[in-house]
């Protein structure tokens, strides 16, 4: 079985050679974009195609407004510091995620609060949450969500949408209304997601996009966040060190952050953004031959949500038990086929092993059976 997997991993980039989790691709204006820039000499934090990037990128998502940061982790930051996340606060969030929705978390001086994922969705769930507050949480007299234990403020909820895969977001909305919880979307996965028709990061307060090398497109590094036009301004403003504009005065009125995307970033993103509906196409057309391939065995893959439309952004399948999964992974990437776990759980790294979590139940089951396949953009792609 597994031989026959890497051989159809291999027809699909048409190579013998290593073959990678997920690679990004130049095929359109970046060289032409990236020299414009370089002639310009906005290579930095001004420039033309940060404001473009911004405003395509609003365009793209429905967003009404996009805020370009240097990468998905600041990005994540500067959404939780708007959401109002304090010293000491909880924020409730999966334990199935990638370090940096935690680590987000922590530069707040804030503290995950982990609560189980749904395994359809791999995404936090609303009835997890649900239940976790109804025996945890109280609404004090100012309306403020609060622990019994203690009354430490739980502030935020941060989910992330797994591989591209939408949470529950109706569900998870009507939670946090319930428990006065800000919603906050780390959507870096799931450029070009649809929960119902809408795109992912427009349902809570803000929403977060990762332009990383490994991501369904690419700016070198980079983020975005989005938000409405009163919360979109104060995040440039937070992200471009809180200066005053001035013609040539320098004034700060707050604590700011030096986040702003480099134009040199933009200006490739510029172009990745002009190719996205054909690496979205290329990726939904590869999982649907990944799903007819493993049709009739007992490799699981992974699809979407109903009511949603993924991008598909990193394939997986769900094997049968651990060991299954560990032989998996030792023949494809023996063979030059690189493939993946999910990551270990948030609660099983020190410095968050000692976080407040509810019963891992599901999370716990999809770590140990989870695998990644290759999942770049395939080169039969226009």
């Amino acid at each position: 079985m597994f031989d026959r997997l890497v051989s159809f991993v291999r027809e699909q980039y048409a190579t013998n050679e290593f073959i990678p989790l997920h690679a990004p691709v130049f095929r359109g204006r970046e060289r032409e974009l990236l020299v414009d820039t370089i002639d310009s000499t906005f290579v930095s934090s001004v420039g033309a195609y940060v404001d473009r990037f911004e405003k395509d990128t609003a365009a793209f998502t429905g967003s009404p407004r996009a805020v370009a940061v240097m990468n998905g982790t600041a990005a994540l930051h500067i959404a939780l510091v708007l959401a109002g996340v304090e010293r000491d606060d909880l924020v409730v969030t999966q334990s199935l995620t990638f370090v940096a929705t935690c680590n987000a978390i922590a530069y707040c001086g804030a503290e995950p609060l982990f609560i189980d994922v749904d395994r359809h969705t791999l995404g936090l769930s609303p009835g997890a949450l649900g239940a976790w507050l109804e025996e945890h949480a109280r609404i004090d007299d100012d309306g403020v969500c609060r622990t019994r234990d203690g009354g430490r403020r739980i502030r935020a909820c941060l989910p992330m949408h797994t591989f591209g895969h939408p949470v529950d977001l109706d569900a998870l909305v009507a939670v946090c209304d319930r428990w006065h919880l800000v919603l906050v979307e780390d959507a870096a996965e799931s450029l070009g997601s649809y929960y119902k028709g809408r795109h992912t990061g427009n349902f809570g307060r803000i929403g977060v996009l990762s332009f990383n090398g490994n991501k369904i497109m690419t700016t070198g590094g980079g983020g975005m966040v989005l938000a409405d036009e009163a919360i979109g301004k104060r995040a440039k403003h937070l992200t471009t060190t809180a200066k005053i504009p001035h013609p040539y005065e320098f004034f700060h009125d707050e604590v700011g952050y030096n986040y702003r995307m480099p134009n040199l970033n933009a200006a490739l993103g510029c172009a990745q953004l002009e190719q996205l509906p054909a690496f979205l196409a290329s990726k939904r057309a590869l999982a649907e031959r990944y799903i007819a391939f493993f049709a009739g065995t007992d490799l699981q893959p992974i699809v979407e949500p109903e009511h949603c439309r993924s991008n598909y952004w990193l394939n997986g399948v769900v094997c049968d038990n651990p060991e299954q999964r560990e032989a998996l992974l030792k023949a494809t990437n023996e063979a030059g086929v690189m493939t993946r776990p999910i990551w270990a759980l948030m609660n099983r790294l020190p410095l968050f092993a000692n976080a407040p979590r509810g019963p891992l139940d599901n999370a716990e089951w999809l770590e140990a059976r989870v695998v990644n396949l290759p999942s770049s953009v395939t080169p039969d792609t226009p």
